[in-house]
């Protein structure tokens, strides 16, 4: 653990490029509206690719310690942020093993998307705006994950909620991206409570704040939590982590989130924000690990997050809606691995995740680009031959996500479910729901793949005349992550197909052990005659022949009801999203705005507007009677004043001694 420069030089990259794009040019040129795309774009580019840039050095000087068995970490403190009492917050930010990974995604991805970003919105209006805030969004996710204290972490965490209500929002003047933007942003402040109190509790019981200093205390024994409240402080914890990270029951706003421009749903669903919450547990995976209540409310949580929100998306029309849904599911994934202990998979998955639902989020924007802005698969059809490098990185991305051998999917998802039932915290339902999972994944990613780019061409003659593949700006970071959605998983070869090739290592695993305990996987054939390679077996046979199901049964039938019109009920299910919106809307919606309303009409205009109006009636009224005496003749003043003189001496006379 060394002072270092790089963790202050990489949060303060993004940050001055803010700057530059929210003040300085405007202020050039004379507003956001006179900034072009090239400009703006590459003043942003660069900015977090200069971030990137030092992340590399910083996590080469890391990989020189493995040899020692050390943690090694960069640290930085700028300065002393709060001190209050016997509460001391430096502004300290810390690179180890762990953020060091999503230091990496964030500005590695985040880059990508960055670039992409100025093709996709080279015509529209104030892009200045839009960069300065995609800037702003990877500073906010920086400070989150290399913040050494809670109150760091947090300031991160609420702005990353900041940012997606400004770009969820970006288009403010159409109300539904509007409301779309106001939705994400209160429903993450439900969840952030629950953070708060989870914080408040953590420092009540351990006296500081700082993350290194919590771990070490648990980890050493130096405090003792009783069971009751440690699993109090981490449920407090995870419902902050289920608003930010999309779980059941604050799952609402993710979908909606698509209302941004697409790169937006790139960062927001890949890179960034939705990760923070799987990177707050991992990053408190000591404390996690004093309340098996919490690990098994973790573990079903994400499961049933998982399974449902891959219902939903096979029944989607809306091209980046079936990737929203995929992203919660995805998610659940890695809060199922958090919830049985495999702390090391979660982020592996994560960062797989990373690059092929970036991937297919950037894929998916180059399709909207090409058609005119349509989002709808089922009016588009036999795009292959007309947009064949969207295609072509789109594929990979979907293999990926599907689980197929050799793309990077497989190896994460492998981990994940393989760790579902080898764990001590894994059971078997666990298991179940995680292949059932991964089995309606590969179903609705290439019914996806198969309604977008095969079958008969369904758009319109005007859409069709303005067809065409996306420019280079667009196309290299979708191979540049389709390359890593390829082969980003060879950094964790499965144990088995390691020990097989020659013992290749794990080496995410390594990296992270420093931080992260490995978990050993044991085999469970005693269990349920299953083990890691029957795992592995099972669920790639799953993976091919559901992703071959989805691809060839949806290339001219859209759902699922018409080929079993029996379905047609649980279709519409599906595709009311389990009408969990409008079931909020019923219980919660609709009576806070009548709280409102009559807290509107009846306690604010008949009891306080009347209370207020009452009191400056009285004091007018008083105020007509003292004023005769206001005569403006000094003889009458001079009476008063002589009058009151003697009043006061006589009152003197009566009380003192």
């Amino acid at each position: 653990m060394f002072e270092s420069p790089i963790p202050l030089l990489i949060l303060l990259m993004p940050l001055i490029g803010f700057l530059i794009n929210g003040v300085v040019l405007p202020l050039v040129h004379g507003g956001f509206a006179k900034t072009s795309a090239k400009e703006a774009g590459t003043v942003a580019t660069f900015a977090i690719f200069a971030s990137f840039i030092l992340a590399v050095v910083g996590v080469w000087g890391l990989g020189g310690h493995l040899e020692h068995g050390e943690s090694p970490a960069l640290m930085n403190t700028a300065y002393n942020w709060l001190e209050i009492g016997n509460l001391k917050i430096p502004f300290e930010l810390r690179i180890d093993r762990l953020s060091s990974v999503l230091v990496l995604v964030i500005t590695g991805v985040g880059s990508l998307i960055h670039l992409y970003s100025i093709g996709y919105m080279a015509h529209e209006e104030c892009v200045g705006r839009y960069f300065s805030y995609l800037n702003l969004f990877c500073f906010a996710m920086l400070l989150l994950v290399m913040g050494n204290n809670l109150p760091l972490l947090f300031f991160g965490w609420e702005g990353v909620g900041l940012c997606s209500y400004l770009l969820i929002g970006f288009w403010y003047a159409d109300t539904e991206k509007a409301n779309a933007g106001k939705k994400a942003f209160i429903v993450n402040r439900i969840g952030d409570l629950g953070f708060l109190i989870g914080m408040f509790l953590l420092y009540r019981t351990f006296g500081t704040l700082t993350i290194s200093e919590i771990r070490e205390a648990i980890l050493n024994g130096h405090t003792v939590v009783p069971a009751a409240l440690a699993t109090g402080i981490c449920l407090a914890l995870f419902v902050g982590a289920t608003g930010k990270s999309a779980q059941i029951p604050l799952f609402v706003w993710l979908p909606d989130a698509m209302s941004g421009p697409t790169p937006v749903s790139a960062l927001i669903h890949a890179a960034t924000m939705v990760t923070a919450g799987v990177y707050m547990i991992a990053r408190l995976n000591p404390l996690f690990d004093l309340s098996p209540v919490a690990m098994s409310v973790i573990a079903h949580i994400g499961a049933f997050t998982a399974l449902m929100a891959g219902t939903i998306a096979i029944a989607q029309k809306d091209i980046k809606k079936v990737l929203a849904y995929s992203t919660v599911s995805q998610l659940g994934f890695m809060f199922l691995a958090c919830g049985v202990g495999a702390y090391q998979t979660a982020i592996f998955h994560l960062m797989t995740h990373a690059f092929f639902k970036a991937l297919l989020f950037l894929g998916s924007g180059s399709v909207i680009h090409a058609c005119s802005g349509e989002q709808d698969m089922t009016k588009m059809g036999g795009l292959k031959k007309h947009l064949p490098h969207t295609y072509r990185t789109m594929l990979m991305g979907s293999l990926a996500i599907s689980g197929i051998p050799i793309f990077s999917g497989f190896f994460s998802k492998d981990e994940i479910l393989y760790s579902s039932i080898a764990l001590p915290n894994g059971h078997a339902p666990l298991f179940i729901i995680g292949m059932i999972t991964a089995a309606l994944t590969a179903i609705y990613t290439g019914r996806m793949l198969a309604i977008t780019f095969f079958g008969k061409e369904r758009l319109d003659h005007e859409k069709m005349h303005h067809l065409h593949e996306s420019p280079s700006t667009m196309l290299i970071p979708l191979y540049v992550l389709a390359f890593l959605a390829t082969f980003g998983g060879l950094l964790g070869i499965p144990h088995l197909l390691g020990r097989a090739l020659g013992h290749l290592p794990h080496v995410l695993s390594h990296w992270l052990d420093p931080v992260i305990q490995t978990r050993e996987l044991p085999e469970v054939g005693v269990q349920l005659g299953l083990h890691e390679g029957l795992v592995m077996f099972g669920s790639v046979i799953l993976a091919i022949g559901c992703f071959t199901l989805g691809f060839r049964a949806f290339r001219e039938k859209f759902n699922i009801a018409e080929f079993i019109p029996s379905l047609a009920g649980l279709q519409k299910i599906f595709e009311n999203k389990y009408y969990v919106d409008e079931i909020y809307n019923a219980l919660v919606v609709v009576p806070l705005r009548k709280l409102a309303d009559f807290s509107a009409n009846i306690i604010d205009k008949l009891v306080i507007d009347n209370l207020v109006v009452s009191i400056g009636r009285a004091t007018r009224d008083l105020g007509k009677r003292i004023r005769v005496i206001q005569t403006g003749d000094l003889q009458t003043y001079a009476l008063g004043m002589g009058v009151g003189l003697v009043v006061i001496l006589w009152m003197a006379y009566k009380i003192l001694p």
